[in-house]
């Protein structure tokens, strides 16, 4: 499973757009959020949101960071909360844009944001919601104190694990018996935790907070939304998210290779993700499957090597001859721009754990295709290739890239699943030291 974090507007489109499902008539969400790029063309967009001129607005920015109300980045007021109109919203946002900003030590500029109807309330009124994944259970937090000092006053928040075998009614149990006493409407506020909870497990969120919730009547206001999806849930869940995006954290813009994969990965079955950590790192990975990829790059830092670590990623999920040959095709792009600074050769682990359905001989064939392409520029940079793998058609696989990397010239040593995973690592860095 991937954890991948979306933007407030989408986790609020997402929570709209299923409302009725989970929520039916007993609570109400007035949906109105609009979501600014620089791109967005504000004189047009009253025209298609005419509330944006008719109600006392919020903006803020919409990239995947917290503390916003804490950094001065909510605007909610001009002399006094409520008297923000269109124009002042729109002054701001462009202000924001052109401006570059620090966040948490990461220095970048702001390209989307929310805008919003302000909502009057108390202080007292903000209640806090989430949900998350454990290890073993999932669990409800629950509090009186939402806002911006949530964390402040954590030692309120009341946690409440949840079995993964938990009926409906064992559930609803849990959460009524477990309500913080501080919450004035008891029973409203625990059938609407009752009801989020079932949308986070059916839709398949890994994380979903609101903070604050404001409930005033059987209206629902969730001020602030964060969430996070289980990306490879989209086969189940994906018509109920619709068109959403997983974007980058602040300050760290997509690399062309990387946006090149991401746009392979959205036309794809399969899984193919690739993060760039260090270009002129010395270790580079090419591993199937998410877990693996993990495993991979933790032995790597354990080794004391995570300064080495060139990129990240996955290919998993079966892909094909062609999708397989242009993910490896940019990796090998990138490792073989420059010879490493200290003269010895490049490491690349070409690896992952044992594959249910995988097609290992299929995928190893489009390395291969990668490698012909590449062999000239591999054997110029210095390149050393550990392989370990398992799987449908892994003997056949293992044969046919160690003949073709030896043909090539390229030095390689090739491993079945009698090579523990953490193993190939630890001997492909002790060997190249």
């Amino acid at each position: 499973m991937a954890q991948r974090g979306i933007r407030e507007y989408d986790g609020k489109r997402i929570l709209a757009q299923n409302w009725k499902d989970y929520f039916d008539d007993v609570f109400e969400y007035d949906f109105k959020s609009v979501l600014v790029t620089p791109e967005t063309d504000f004189d047009k967009l009253p025209e298609e949101y005419p509330w944006l001129k008719e109600t006392p607005l919020v903006a803020k920015p919409d990239m995947l960071f917290g503390k916003r109300g804490k950094l001065g980045l909510v605007l909610f007021k001009i002399n006094k909360p409520g008297d923000v109109i269109y124009e002042d919203a729109v002054k701001w946002i462009k202000q924001k844009m052109s401006e570059e900003v620090e966040i948490n030590g990461v220095k970048g500029h702001l390209t989307h944001f929310l805008i919003e109807p302000f909502v009057p309330h108390k202080q007292e009124e903000e209640y806090y919601v989430a949900f998350s994944m454990g290890e073993d259970a999932d669990i409800v937090y629950m509090s009186a104190f939402g806002g911006i000092d949530v964390e402040e006053n954590w030692d309120k928040v009341k946690e409440v694990k949840i079995p993964p075998l938990a009926t409906d009614e064992e559930v609803e149990k849990l959460i009524k018996e477990n309500v913080p006493v501080e919450i004035k409407d008891k029973e409203k506020y625990a059938e609407f935790v009752k009801r989020a909870y079932k949308l986070f497990k059916d839709l398949h969120f890994a994380y979903f907070e609101i903070n604050p919730l404001v409930i005033v009547g059987n209206k629902v206001y969730p001020l602030d939304f964060v969430g996070k999806l289980d990306d490879t849930a989209a086969f189940v869940a994906g018509k109920k998210w619709g068109e959403v995006e997983f974007p980058s954290g602040f300050g760290r813009d997509l690399t062309p290779e990387e946006k090149y994969i991401k746009e392979l990965d959205e036309k794809s079955g399969s899984s193919l993700k690739l993060t760039i950590l260090n270009p002129e790192g010395r270790i580079w990975t090419l591993v199937a499957g998410g877990g693996a990829s993990v495993v991979y790059a933790d032995t790597v830092a354990d080794m004391g090597y995570v300064n080495e670590l060139a990129n990240y990623g996955e290919y998993s999920g079966n892909p094909t001859r062609t999708e397989t040959r242009e993910y490896v095709k940019t990796v090998l792009d990138l490792m073989t721009r420059n010879k490493h600074p200290s003269g010895k050769p490049k490491i690349l682990l070409i690896g992952g754990a044992i594959a249910n359905f995988t097609d290992v001989a299929k995928t190893f064939d489009g390395i291969i295709d990668a490698f012909k392409e590449y062999a000239d520029k591999m054997r110029a940079v210095g390149i050393k290739i550990y392989v370990r793998r398992g799987g449908p058609n892994y003997e056949v696989g293992l044969k046919r890239i160690k003949q073709a990397a030896e043909e090539l010239g390229l030095p390689i040593e090739v491993y079945g699943p009698e090579l523990h995973m953490t193993d190939i690592v630890r001997k492909a860095l002790q060997e190249e030291q």
